[in-house]
Order: C-alpha cells, then structure tokens, then sequence
C-alpha cells in the first residue's frame, strides 16, 4: 500500500512538474490520511525559504506516463478532429447546393425571358414561374440552414474565447508566482544549499534535475502563455468572420424573400390572364393526351416487334408479351445500364424540369390532372438533344405534337426523346453516351424550347429523373 501510494504521487509530480510552492499547493489539496501513508517530506529548509522534498528514483515511471500522455493526446486530436471535418464537410455541402440553386435560378429566369418574347402569356410562362418559385424557396431554406449552421460556430468559438482567457489568466498567475518564487530565491547559495542538505547522492541528483526542471517549466510556461494570446486572437479574428458572414447572409436572405414575393405576384398576375383562355386550355390539354396516347401505343407496337425479333434470333417459337431474349452482348449492355441509375447524363446538356412523371396538377384549371410517361425539359433555344447511354437506334418516327421521335435501344431498356427538329442519326446507328441526336424544337408562338423524353424497360415505363444524375 505504502509503495503503491508512493508511487502514484510520484507519477502526478512528474508528469505535471509541479516547481516548489506549487507542489506544496498540489499536495495540500491531498487528505491528511494520504500524506501520513507517504511520509511525503515537505518542509522549510532554514532560512533559505526553499521547499524541498524526497524523489524516489523511477525512470522507468516517466518512460510509462510519455505513453500514456502520447496516447491521450492523440484521443483527444482525433476526438476534437473528427466533429470539426463534419462541419466542414456539412458548411461545404451547404455552399454547393446554393450555388447549384443559384445557378437553376439564373438558367429558369433565363428561359423565363425567352417565353415572354412572345405578345401572349403562356402556360410555358405559368411553369417557368411555378419552379422559379420553388427554387427560390429552395435557396432561402438554403440560406436558414447555412446561418444555423453559423450561429453554431459563433456560439462555439464564444465558448472557446472564453475558456482561453480563463486559461491564459491562469498561465499569467502562475507564471507571476513563479517569477516572485525564483526572485525571493534568486541567492546561488540557496540553490546549492539545496542540493548539499540532500541525504544521499541519489536525492541530490533528483534535486539538480529538479532545478533544470524548474527553469525549462518557466520557459515553457512564458512559451504557453504566448500561445494561448496567439490562439486567443485567432479565435477573436474567426468569430469577427463568422459574425459578417452572418450579416451578409442575413441581408441575401431579405432580398431573395423580396424577389419570392415580386415572383408570387407575377404568378397570380399569370393565373388571371390565362384563366381568361380555360377554354382554350382545355381543347390543347386533349389535344396533348391524344397525341401521347398515340405516342405511347407506337412506343409499345415496336418493343413488342423488338421482343418478336430477339425470340426469332433465340428460335422461340411462341414469345409471351414479357419474354426478352438477350443476345450475351445486349445482356451485358442492359445490366450496365442499370448499375447507371442516378448516374445518367441529363438528355440536354443544361434544362430544367418543368413536368414531372407521372400525374401532375393542372397548373391554370382545378381538379384536373396531367399524366405524363416521361419528363419535360425546358431548354434554349438551339439546344441539342444528346444520347444518355450506348446503344442502337431502332426506330426515327414521326408523331403528332411530338414531331421527330428517336427511340434508343441499350438492352432490355429504351430511352425516347421528342419534339426533336433535324435528327441527326438513323435507324440501325449505333451510339455512344453523350452524342448529339438532334435538335430540340422551339415553338414560335410560345417562344418555348422543350424535351420530352422518357425510360422504358421493356413495355414499362420508368421515372427518368430517378436515372439522371442530379
């Protein structure tokens, strides 16, 4: 018990390198009962003022506490890096997803102005407006969680900056005892009395080291000193940044909050006038479903063929609606267009999606619903439709509405893509990702650039936004 006791408050001296009055102020917090079990000998030596004390020798202790302490402090590293790299990485992300929305706006706005060429109000304009405004919305929620995000560091860094000026008072008192300690000590004679009333060689070794000890602690602690200021200042720089950060943000959040009310306006100004033309709207909405029933039955007549062709070349002699044989090459293909899900090239090089797949409210006329197979793209003017994947064109056909229609093959699944002007492939073509099929139509009386374009696998039809890398 005694050595093990010993031995502990040995490794507590060491480790800390505790100088005179502070190991008396260390060990006075100690119970009685633990410094009657120690023997520990602290006391006045004459009038020299020093306070000395006996040092078992245990280097191969010291060798044990460097361990540890390099131990620690790489936890302590890796426990304080690791939140830090997930703000950084989260503050990251929240840049690049405003820019993105950024971008969206300016490119939307951009098409916005192309449809206002025309002398009428749209419903090109109407669905401009309407996913302006949710990018809009998007940005300002956006912009809430980038000033949260803020607002954390700030309140951190204001807990950092008070937590280094506790320390670094603490540094400069001790560090001012210390230099009072070595000024009233300041007599080379007290030092060697020191030494010399050691009871054997051994504890006057110790008490040498004691003194080189003392003087590197001083150095050190005037080095810690200056590095808490230094730390301290940069932390003062840091939040000063954060806080203008904050302030900008803050006044970006009102302008885009101005910009989503003047976009709200012009939708309701939108919805007025072409609630004036519901009629009108009404005989083009059945002229666009006819057309895309008679798309989508083309569509399925020549996958159906496409199925009878690839049961011929397996010599099946009565192929269900379901049946599709690959030859190995096709199979390969299908399967790596497949593991391309949310990977796939957008079919235009820029656009934004302004009717989504499946059913979608009419934007002008209540209670009606808008079913599409695909997506629309809204483009400029000019723009090129591109293949997303390899694979063979099987068919150029011409349609109502959709004009010039170019249905690709990669395996088991198809891509389409409509209201192309001056197709640039033929049947038979086999095409690489990325190459340019045509040009996207532009309706001069809408002043309207827009895709359509879907996935099938097989004779079902399929989500394209879920394929297209976002």
């Amino acid at each position: 018990m005694y050595n093990n006791t010993k031995t502990l408050c040995t490794n507590i001296l060491l480790k800390t390198d505790f100088p005179g009055k502070l190991a008396l102020r260390h060990f006075d917090k100690l119970s009685a009962a633990l410094r009657s079990v120690t023997n520990w000998k602290i006391g006045k030596l004459g009038n020299a003022g020093i306070f000395h004390y006996s040092i078992v020798p245990s280097f191969q202790i010291m060798k044990n506490i460097s361990i540890v302490n390099t131990t620690l402090i790489l936890f302590v590293f890796l426990f304080l890096t690791f939140p830090f790299q997930l703000h950084s990485q989260k503050k990251e992300k929240l840049k690049k997803d405003k820019q993105k929305i950024e971008n969206e706006i300016a490119y939307t706005n951009k098409l916005l102005k192309e449809t206002k060429k025309s002398t009428q109000t749209s419903l090109s304009q109407l669905v401009l407006i309407n996913k302006q405004i949710r990018q809009r919305e998007d940005l300002i929620v956006n912009i809430s969680s980038e000033m949260g995000f803020i607002n954390d560091n700030i309140a951190s860094n204001n807990k950092s900056v008070e937590i280094l000026k506790k320390e670094l008072a603490e540094l400069k008192d001790q560090y001012a005892k210390m230099i009072y300690h070595a000024y009233i000590n300041r007599n080379v004679n007290n030092k060697l009395m020191f030494v010399f009333a050691a009871k054997d060689f051994n504890q006057a070794y110790m008490r040498m080291k004691y003194m080189q000890q003392y003087s590197q602690y001083r150095k050190k602690q005037a080095e810690q000193i200056q590095l808490k200021r230094f730390q301290l200042t940069q932390k003062i720089t840091e939040l000063q940044g954060l806080l203008s950060d904050k302030k900008n943000l803050l006044t970006t959040q009102n302008v885009e909050k101005k910009n989503l009310d003047t976009e709200k306006d012009l939708k309701s100004q939108t919805v007025t006038s072409l609630q004036k033309k519901e009629q009108e709207l009404a005989r083009t909405l059945k002229e666009k479903e006819a057309a895309a029933n008679k798309l989508q039955k083309a569509i399925e007549a020549i996958i159906s063929e496409e199925i009878k062709k690839a049961a011929a070349r397996a010599k099946i002699a009565t192929p269900t609606a379901k049946t599709f044989t690959l030859t190995p090459d096709e199979m390969a293909l299908s399967k790596n267009f497949a593991s391309n899900k949310q990977k796939l090239p957008w079919p235009v090089v820029r656009g934004v999606i302004t009717s989504n797949f499946g059913e979608n409210p009419h934007p002008v006329i209540p209670g009606i619903k808008v079913n599409n197979k695909g997506i629309d793209m809204a483009t400029s003017s000019g723009s090129k439709a591109r293949a997303v994947f390899d694979g063979t064109v099987i068919r150029v056909i011409e349609m109502p509405v959709y004009r010039n229609v170019v249905i690709i093959s990669h395996g088991e699944y198809y891509s389409v893509y409509s209201k192309l002007d001056n197709v640039f492939v033929k049947q038979g073509d086999k095409i690489k990702t990325k190459q340019d099929i045509g040009i996207v139509h532009t309706n001069s009386e809408e002043s309207k650039t827009e895709l359509h374009f879907e996935i099938w696998k097989g004779d079902v039809f399929l989500d394209p936004a879920l394929w297209l890398a976002r």
